[in-house]
């Protein structure tokens, strides 16, 4: 995933059968015209386009945003017309603008105006001085550089899925532009509109290619709160003491003297040095923790690791819930010899705490060093939280990708395996915080067994070499008898892993990736890496690096015989409307769907090729960072689009084969947890949903369905139709439904979510504001009403032991299995 702080500029604004049915729910001439008279126009939709109110120093309701460089904004007595325009500049080059938010009729065709006036406008990377929207692409009017007198612009456009835009008053344009920009009578007009009447036929025997099951695929990397105080049970933090105790950063506290505290670089256990204290004679001290959450009743389970000249022990170990001496459970620890040894701990806390701690102090004279220490609660499941496995198990996503992400640029995949308490600790390589190396290749593949998903890894193609990758391979995939599988079996699995899905790297086109490289160089990179780790294993299933545009015309044209899927990845982030928002997600994937398309029309090496899509990075992203970093919530108006998304997946059959939504757990995720609490977010409700209720072999669904969108599917065994609609208005729609190519019952099984506030959310540990509810015995006739913020997924049931056309799924190849290199399209 991309870092952050690129984000923005990475968008680009970016038996019986059953019956199963879903619904959700311009392009124009630019033209530039020298100054002259104009008749009275329609009413504008733009608030205060002639910027002649003001607040402070800024137009009632404009504000101003920079995508590329600081720029200098003001409001000017120089007008157009009235006496009032604004301006923006810059000497070095600016990517900014004046924006406002405007609200627009779905699906009608509008004109955007403005009148520009410049002063030595250069162009440079940009385009200059123009009028942009935000929600439909790169939707711009004509752009002005030089010097200038009044020049008006506009734009002509349908509005599509959206009722809501973003206008900016533009110097620059996906690029940076300097000189003097001066904007006044902004207009938006509405020239004609559709009356939307809902209507939809579903021809049930028109089939077409199964969707894959991996389109429900899932994300986990080391970032944040997903894995570490996400999935993995541990409670304490740096546990392995990357950061000396005391320091700013460290998470541990000196309990007594400061000075009694040191850290040791000698013989340290693990990374670089270990703490050692000394609390001298008739004193107690040593190190702290704080911050755990405790439970009454609850026991916990750990280890330490300790060693000492044997004059500091007695060392005592205490899991502390209140300030009273009582309000404690203690482990004394003897026996502490020179060379490092582990000791169990236990306990059982006797109240409920918020801020529980675990102290570990000396009533000895002499030195004691802790090399690590581990505290879990004892229910866990092999390190993982049984809360969280639940809700996994209950997602039932087919495959997890990991351990990134940007993560993976600069991870050694060695420092992964072996005793978890030598695994060095290490700072997280493009996030921020640490790198425990708790979770590796060991505990992601226990998390694939319990979850019963497949693994998907990705390899190292940023710092790390192909050496290195295909030790990986062999590593997972070896025999006991091949080197790196003697080392596995030192590990304690002798029996290989056999993970089928392997990815050469994460967004290498990208500049903030660790170890970019030029595109040509990355193509031969790639090879070199598909070669040595096919080398180790000739039946593993590749996936290369892919971004829409050049880079993807250089790695299918070099690379077509080494890979067996191409990557894709698109975030959104809130969009403008409720139905602008809901809309960004299908539109994402159709832009990259049609893009391939296009590619297996012009890339002469995919002639008798079938690489499809993995789409593993999907999702929104935006808001603030509540669980952790990039921890945001996700509302009901979020789960609109993730729905209309799946939607789209299943319109696109034909060539995505995979989809995994980035992240699981906490780090823009599926799932929210606290350190007591686990919960399903709304987006998580409805990957869970579609993938336990959704058909397998959709359906061509016909009409004219907006402002919905329609999904229909078979079930794999032919045995019902489902039919799903989502509803990204506000207000209650009437579906005309006419159902064709079978015999059906006249009733449904009805899984609905639905809310009066599109913000509605979840909160790990409180009732669900927003959940699934089933209802049996639904009527299904001529007309559905569907309610407003909605997603409704209808299973009916077919009248016949078969439908009346041949059987779904009959001739049609396995949804499970990959599509090889080399077979023809369609074959």
């Amino acid at each position: 995933m991309p870092f952050h702080h690129s984000f923005g500029r990475r968008l680009q604004i970016l038996g019986g059968a059953t019956l199963m049915l879903f619904v959700l729910g311009g392009r124009g001439a630019c033209h530039r015209a020298a100054a002259a008279p104009q008749t009275a126009p329609p009413a504008s939709s733009i608030p205060n386009g002639s910027f002649e109110a003001v607040e402070g120093d800024r137009p009632a309701g404009w504000r101003t945003a920079t995508f590329q460089r600081a720029a200098e904004f003001a409001v000017d007595a120089i007008a157009h017309s009235g006496t009032r325009s604004v301006r923006i500049s810059s000497r070095d080059g600016t990517d900014a603008g004046w924006t406002v938010r405007v609200e627009v009729r779905p699906y009608a065709r509008y004109r955007l105006s403005a009148w520009i006036k410049t002063d030595n406008v250069d162009a440079g990377t940009g385009a200059g001085a123009l009028l942009n929207l935000h929600g439909l692409g790169r939707m711009h009017t004509e752009a002005v550089t030089g010097t200038t007198d009044w020049t008006q612009v506009s734009l002509e456009f349908e509005t599509e899925a959206n009722d809501g835009l973003q206008v900016n008053c533009l110097l620059g344009g996906w690029g940076r532009s300097r000189g003097t920009a001066w904007y006044d009578d902004v207009e938006l007009v509405m020239l004609s509109a559709r009356e939307l009447r809902p209507a939809v036929v579903i021809d049930a025997g028109s089939r077409r290619p199964p969707i894959s099951k991996y389109i429900y695929g899932q994300f986990i990397e080391h970032l944040g709160r997903c894995i570490y105080g996400g999935i993995w049970a541990e409670m304490l933090e740096d546990r392995k003491f990357f950061y000396p105790v005391g320091a700013r950063e460290s998470p541990w506290t000196i309990e007594g003297d400061p000075r009694s505290v040191a850290m040791r670089r000698v013989d340290a256990y693990v990374g670089e040095h270990s703490p050692e204290f000394v609390v001298g004679p008739g004193a107690q001290g040593g190190i702290g923790q704080s911050g755990l959450a405790l439970a009454a009743g609850s026991s916990y389970t750990g280890r330490i690791v300790l060693a000492g000249d044997g004059s500091g022990t007695p060392v005592d170990v205490s899991l502390v819930w209140g300030p009273a001496p009582a309000e404690r459970e203690t482990v004394t620890v003897r026996g502490v010899r020179r060379a490092f040894r582990t000791f169990a701990l236990s306990f059982t806390a006797r109240e409920t705490a918020a801020d529980g701690r675990l102290l570990i102090t000396s009533r000895g004279e002499g030195p004691v060093r802790v090399g690590a220490v581990s505290l879990m609660p004892a229910d866990h499941v092999e390190g993982f939280r049984p809360d969280v496995l639940r809700l996994l198990r209950e997602l039932n996503a087919p495959v997890y990708r990991w351990p990134g992400g940007n993560f993976v640029s600069g991870y050694d995949w060695r420092d992964g395996v072996g005793d978890r308490d030598r695994r060095p600790p290490r700072k997280n390589p493009a996030w921020q915080g640490i790198e425990h190396n708790d979770v590796g290749i060991h505990e992601f593949m226990a998390l694939c067994r319990l979850i019963d998903a497949e693994p998907y890894i990705a390899v190292n193609s940023g710092l790390g070499d192909a050496r290195s990758a295909a030790d990986q391979v062999e590593y997972v995939n070896g025999a006991a008898s091949t080197p790196m599988g003697r080392q596995r079996e030192a590990n304690g699995h002798p029996e290989p892993f056999r993970c089928r899905w392997w990815s050469v790297g994460n967004e290498m086109y990208g500049n903030w990736q660790l170890g970019h490289v030029p595109l040509a160089d990355y193509v031969k990179r790639h090879a070199e890496f598909a070669l040595a780790m096919r080398g180790k294993d000739p039946s593993i299933a590749l996936v290369a690096v892919g971004a829409v545009g050049t880079w993807d015309e250089a790695m299918l044209a070099g690379n077509a015989a080494s890979m067996d899927l191409i990557s894709e990845h698109f975030y959104v982030q809130e969009g403008v409307g409720l139905m602008g928002h809901v809309a960004q997600v299908p539109r994402a994937i159709r832009r990259i769907a049609s893009a391939h398309r296009r590619y297996r029309e012009t890339i002469p090496a995919l002639a008798g090729r079938d690489i499809r899509i993995a789409l593993d990075e999907w999702n929104y992203w935006y808001g603030p960072h509540l669980y952790g970093e990039l921890g945001t919530r996700y509302y009901l108006k979020d789960a609109l689009g993730i729905a209309a998304g799946i939607h789209e997946y299943a319109r696109q059959s034909d060539i995505i084969f995979m989809a995994n939504y980035a992240q699981t757990v906490n780090v823009i995720g599926a799932i929210k947890t606290t350190k007591t609490a686990a919960a399903f977010d709304t987006t998580g409700l409805v990957l869970k949903l579609y993938r336990a209720r959704f058909g397998q072999i959709p359906v061509e669904v016909g009409g004219a369905p907006e402002p919905l969108d329609v999904a229909a599917a078979w079930r794999g065994d032919g045995s019902a139709l489902t039919l799903a609609v989502v509803n990204p208005t506000r207000d209650e729609q009437s579906l005309a439904l006419q159902l064709t190519g079978g015999e059906f019952r006249p009733d449904a099984t009805l899984w609905r979510i639905a809310g009066e506030d599109e913000r509605a959310f979840n909160e790990p540990g409180k009732a669900p504001a927003v959940s699934v509810v089933e209802s049996r015995g639904i009527p299904l006739g001529s007309t559905l009403l569907v309610p407003p913020m909605s997603i409704s997924l209808y299973e009916v049931a077919v009248t016949t032991d078969r439908p009346a056309t041949s059987r779904p799924g009959s001739g049609l190849p396995d949804v499970a299995r990959p599509p090889a290199a080399g077979l023809r399209r369609g074959g």
